[in-house]
């Protein structure tokens, strides 16, 4: 597994936990981009994972892009309009696709700060779990770029108010643990000590349950988000069908 990214399994909880704490955890390489690719890869074939926990090493969560080389164009900053296009799509853009569309429940246990592409990393997991000492930012603008890793369409769904995702994007501002509290960016705020117990104990009650029921429900939690109200039920049938056949379902029952 990638140094970048560090992979602790534990009864069904496999911990990610974002190794390089002296850049702040930032996303500034392709070797960055392909970790994730690879580690979301190897947990969707695995089905003894039923949930996991993204945090980072050190004091921040995440913090973006690497500003130096955009700065200088280096590194994956540099090249044509086209060069770059192509960079974004087959670089970065490799980790909302893989990390959004885990199988599994994701809790983000947010340690500090998440800014541009950090806050963005967090929006792509199921459930946000922020430190008091987290702080988030939908900054891009303050750059002059915009959210090129997804965040125009994650950050509205996380918030189901268009209006304050409008305000965070347009104004790039940082808002505090609490603030996100207050807007639904995140479920709850605990002392920093406390997040990781927190965010265990959590992912211990997701893990409680049948993996294939906790695959399937998030399978429909997320057609739900942009299919009708038929072919939801449809799909609904047909999962529902196979997980009558399970042994879980069996065992449980049974047990009544």
């Amino acid at each position: 597994m990638s140094d970048f990214i560090q992979y602790a399994f534990d009864e069904g909880i496999v911990t990610l936990t974002l190794n390089a704490p002296e850049q702040h955890n930032a996303l500034s390489e392709q070797a960055h981009f392909d970790a994730f690719a690879a580690v979301c890869a190897r947990i969707n074939r695995d089905p003894s994972v039923s949930v996991v926990i993204l945090t980072g090493a050190g004091k921040s969560f995440c913090a973006g892009g690497n500003v130096k080389d955009m700065k200088a164009r280096t590194g994956l900053f540099a090249g044509s309009p086209y060069e770059l296009r192509d960079g974004y799509r087959h670089g970065i853009q490799q980790i909302p696709l893989a990390v959004y569309h885990l199988e599994v429940p994701t809790i983000a246990a947010v340690n500090g700060a998440a800014i541009g592409a950090g806050c963005d990393l967090a929006l792509m997991c199921d459930i946000r779990i922020a430190s008091q000492q987290a702080r988030f930012a939908e900054s891009f603008v303050r750059l002059g770029i915009v959210p090129g890793d997804g965040g125009a369409w994650l950050l509205p769904r996380a918030l189901n108010n268009l209006s304050r995702a409008y305000e965070l994007s347009f104004t790039g501002e940082t808002v505090s643990a609490q603030q996100a509290l207050e807007y639904g960016l995140v479920s709850r705020v605990v002392e920093p000590q406390d997040l990781l117990a927190t965010a265990q104990d959590l992912a211990r009650r997701i893990a409680a349950n049948p993996g294939h029921a906790l695959r399937l429900t998030k399978k429909l939690l997320r057609e739900g988000q942009h299919t009708r109200l038929e072919p939801l039920l449809e799909l609904s049938a047909a999962y529902q069908a196979l997980s009558h056949h399970t042994e879980a379902h069996q065992a449980i029952v049974q047990a009544l």
